[in-house]
């Protein structure tokens, strides 16, 4: 699996049931409400793709099914 641009990363999260509650100077903070999840997304360089490990990581912890970020 290849890690996603930032930009995509954040628009399946927004399709999926979280909102931007907050940024924190490069990081973007979103909630999903319903299941209690913050993730902290790094924006560092516009659209790049995330590194492999923390998109693996974002990617598990947002349980968004893997079929989305494919």
């Amino acid at each position: 699996m290849r890690p996603l641009p930032v930009k995509k990363f954040i628009k399946i999260l927004l399709g999926n049931g979280f909102v931007l509650s907050r940024q924190n100077g490069s990081h973007h903070i979103f909630v999903n409400a319903d299941k209690g999840i913050t993730l902290a997304v790094p924006v560092h360089a516009g659209n790049k793709p995330l590194s492999i490990g923390t998109f693996m990581k974002l990617m598990h912890q947002s349980t968004v099914p893997r079929e989305f970020f494919e």
